[in-house]
């Protein structure tokens, strides 16, 4: 998780290769004149100076993109892999078998941010998180003075979170060392609404008929990868995402209107349709 308010660390520093051989080249002539010796820089680059002169600048390149590599190691926002493990290892985070540097990232930061006794949201989200890799998202909210804490969970896999999953993440929640004693848990899907929908697809004269059922297919995999907390099911969306190549038109007759989520909930997408719209351009 990067913090886009932020300017890029002081640290990491730009390299050129040919800023430092330009410095590298300007250096030798100090050091050649002060012998006496005067050397063309314009000569051949077969010249054995300036041959030299490029193998320093190359091996100044690796060192400062190593200086670089371990700097990004002890940031957040850059590191990956065993040196992310390690960063994380810093905040009693473990990753999960199979999770990716980015969710492991995220999961660090919200440790970060809830570490308070009084189980703040990014506290619990965190714990939530680390309960089961099928845990995508998670929404944490109280309403009113009602102590219940009220938990959405977005699955991995079509989105809507299984009995077995949301036990999982229940448990994970009401263990002692989590638990503030004063809160109790409702632990649900997130996916509370699923949306049929129903595509007039025209295609190109040249198209195979085959295409109507891609549509369907990019449809379908466009929402599973974009499908977040509170995203809205706009048909403007729908139209987008079924224009693919050898496609020249597209309706949406089914949902007439945008389907809106609230901020814990996700849309499921249902069956979806697609009506024969003929040929043209």
């Amino acid at each position: 998780m990067t913090r886009p308010d932020l300017p890029p660390p002081a640290i990491l520093e730009e390299l050129s290769f040919e800023q430092l051989l330009s410095t590298i080249v300007a250096d030798a002539q100090a050091r050649l004149a002060a012998v006496g010796i005067t050397w063309d820089v314009g000569a051949l680059e077969t010249d054995p100076v300036m041959i030299l002169c490029q193998a320093f600048a190359y091996r100044e390149l690796v060192l400062r993109a190593r200086v670089n590599d371990a700097a990004r190691a002890n940031l957040l926002a850059f590191a990956g892999s065993s040196d992310l493990d390690h960063l994380a290892a810093f905040y009693d985070v473990a990753r999960l078998d199979g999770e990716t540097d980015e969710r492991l990232r995220d999961r660090v930061w919200l440790t970060i941010l809830g570490r308070s006794a009084g189980g703040p949201v990014e506290r619990y989200k965190a714990v939530a998180m680390a309960a089961s890799l099928q845990v995508r998202d998670v929404a944490i909210w109280r309403e009113g003075r009602d102590p219940t804490v009220r938990v959405a969970v977005l699955s991995t896999d079509t989105g809507e979170a299984s009995p077995e999953l949301l036990a999982s993440v229940l448990a994970a929640l009401e263990a002692p060392e989590v638990r503030v004693v004063s809160d109790r848990f409702e632990v649900v899907s997130a996916i509370q609404t699923v949306q049929d929908v129903a595509l007039t697809v025209r295609l190109a004269p040249d198209a195979p008929e085959s295409r109507r059922m891609d549509v369907a297919a990019a449809v379908r995999a466009a929402w599973h990868a974009e499908q977040l907390l509170g995203l809205d099911l706009t048909t403007s969306w729908l139209t987008a995402k079924a224009m693919i190549p050898g496609v020249t038109r597209v309706e949406v007759t089914w949902p007439t209107k945008d389907v809106v989520a609230l901020p814990h909930q996700a849309i499921g997408l249902g069956g979806i349709e697609i009506i024969d719209g003929g040929r043209g351009r």
